[in-house]
């Protein structure tokens, strides 16, 4: 009887590690280990066009986001916040994922979006990133590598900090 008592604490305290371990997996954010960016979509909605190449040399924020897209709507003005705080530190672009032309120009309108935005119609650069579900943000370092990949809305304090030591 006591050894089953003592084994108690043990086994929840395991259950716990576990459910940690597990959480954080499936968050889809944190640090991942650095690999080379996919490429980007070659059609530009809002010039200039960008690619990884284009980005070195400083870290750049690839953000993946549709019209359609409810958590990315209620994010948008983060965006348009992190696009005026950068001051040259790093460079945003957004990724128009699978959605109409108009509805993504109205978007842009309506959110004052000012900075660069490509247009990937056929999912083909969002399935390259792995993105599954939007908004989706990778952070890239100065060589043109993914380091980070943040799930779910963002805002501008948290993305000037996932730049902040690159």
């Amino acid at each position: 009887m006591t050894v089953r008592r003592a084994a108690r604490p043990v086994a929840v305290l395991l259950v716990l590690v576990a459910a940690l371990v597990v959480a954080e997996l499936l968050s889809g954010s944190g640090d991942a280990k650095a690999h080379p960016a996919p490429p980007l979509p070659t059609r530009v909605l809002t010039p200039p066009a960008k690619t990884v190449a284009a980005l070195a040399g400083k870290p750049a924020i690839v953000h993946f986001w549709a019209s359609w897209c409810g958590p990315c709507t209620k994010e948008a003005p983060q965006l348009a916040l992190l696009a005026r705080e950068l001051h040259g530190r790093a460079t945003l672009v957004g990724v128009d994922y699978s959605d109409s032309r108009s509805g993504a120009e109205a978007f842009l309108a309506k959110h004052g979006w000012r900075f660069p935005v490509l247009v990937d119609a056929n999912g083909n650069a969002g399935d390259a990133y792995g993105i599954n579900g939007l908004p989706s943000t990778f952070v890239l370092d100065r060589k043109g590598r993914v380091v980070k990949r943040l799930t779910g809305g963002q805002t501008a304090a948290g993305l000037l900090a996932a730049i902040r030591n690159l």
